[in-house]
């Protein structure tokens, strides 16, 4: 999964796109739940890529030129929130709704 670049959605052609196939803040909660995915995703990668890093003994003698490149790599990303709607949007999430029973009355 590519996390460059991602234009931002507008939220008219979402809420129009949303509304064939259910409810808006279903759309909504399914993008909200893949965004936390996302961020884990992204944590998780950054955590790998600086447990990379050599770092000296002494860190107070000056800034680890690596570390602050993978940061910098790092702060580029797109917001998960905006990668979520554009997934969203491209029709790369599918969710599903739980259905609630009601019981039978008598």
């Amino acid at each position: 999964m590519s996390l460059s670049h991602i234009s931002i959605v507008n939220p008219v052609e979402v809420k129009m796109k949303e509304s064939k196939r259910g409810s808006l803040y279903e759309a909504i909660v399914a993008m909200g739940l893949r965004a936390r995915q996302v961020n884990d995703q992204i944590k998780q990668q950054l955590q790998a890529r600086m447990a990379d890093v050599i770092t000296d003994g002494d860190e107070s003698e000056g800034t680890n030129f690596d570390q602050l490149a993978i940061s910098r790599e790092f702060d580029s990303i797109a917001k998960p929130t905006f990668i979520a709607m554009r997934e969203m949007f491209d029709d790369k999430v599918k969710y599903e709704m739980p259905v609630e029973v009601k019981p039978e009355e008598d």
